[in-house]
């Protein structure tokens, strides 16, 4: 029997990918098919990564957080990342990261544990990306950023698959994060 590994508002996979090729039992849990505020989890979880969206939270658009809070755009997606907690006491991984942009997320459940960019991993571009959990930090693979902010310069703009882009966990981290917590 494998290892089950969640894959919470993972989208494309791209974070738990390292796992499914070795063979894990990867469940991808993520909207329109699964939502993450309705899912029954298996017993036995082995890992969790949690994804959960980042629209409202990253700082990248903080001119618009006062409306999306009174509006109720904020807290829509506090119940997705608070079921994305719920599920993670609920099944007592042995390891669990929630990744997020740097924004405001923090606010609510506290300082990450580490960032990280996706040049330190490998991949020539910058992300700050923010990681809550318990897990082991992936060893680091430092490149410089030739690239810049890709996903701003490359990627800006409101639409669906500007937001699949910008959201893909940077090959490079998702490997060492695998290959520290297997």
């Amino acid at each position: 029997m494998s290892k089950i590994i969640l894959d919470l508002c993972g989208g494309t996979a791209s974070w738990s990918a390292p796992y499914k090729e070795a063979g894990y039992d990867v469940r991808n849990i993520t909207l329109p098919e699964h939502d993450v505020r309705e899912y029954e989890p298996p017993k036995n979880v082995y890992g969790i990564l949690a994804a959960p969206p980042c629209t409202h939270f990253s700082g990248s658009g903080a001119m618009w957080w006062k409306a999306k809070d009174k509006d109720g755009r904020t807290l829509e997606d506090l119940t997705i990342t608070t079921a994305c907690l719920m599920l993670i006491v609920k099944c007592q991984p042995k390891f669990w990261a929630l990744e997020n942009p740097v924004g405001r997320l923090r606010r609510w459940i506290g300082q990450p544990r580490m960032y990280f960019n996706p040049c330190d991993y490998g991949d020539p571009y910058t992300k700050k990306t923010c990681l809550w959990g318990s897990f082991n930090e992936p060893v680091k693979n430092p490149v410089e950023p030739t690239e810049g902010s890709k996903l701003h310069l490359k990627y800006g703009g409101k639409s669906e698959r500007t937001k699949m882009m910008r959201s893909i966990t940077p090959r490079g981290f998702a490997e060492a994060f695998y290959k520290a917590n297997k």
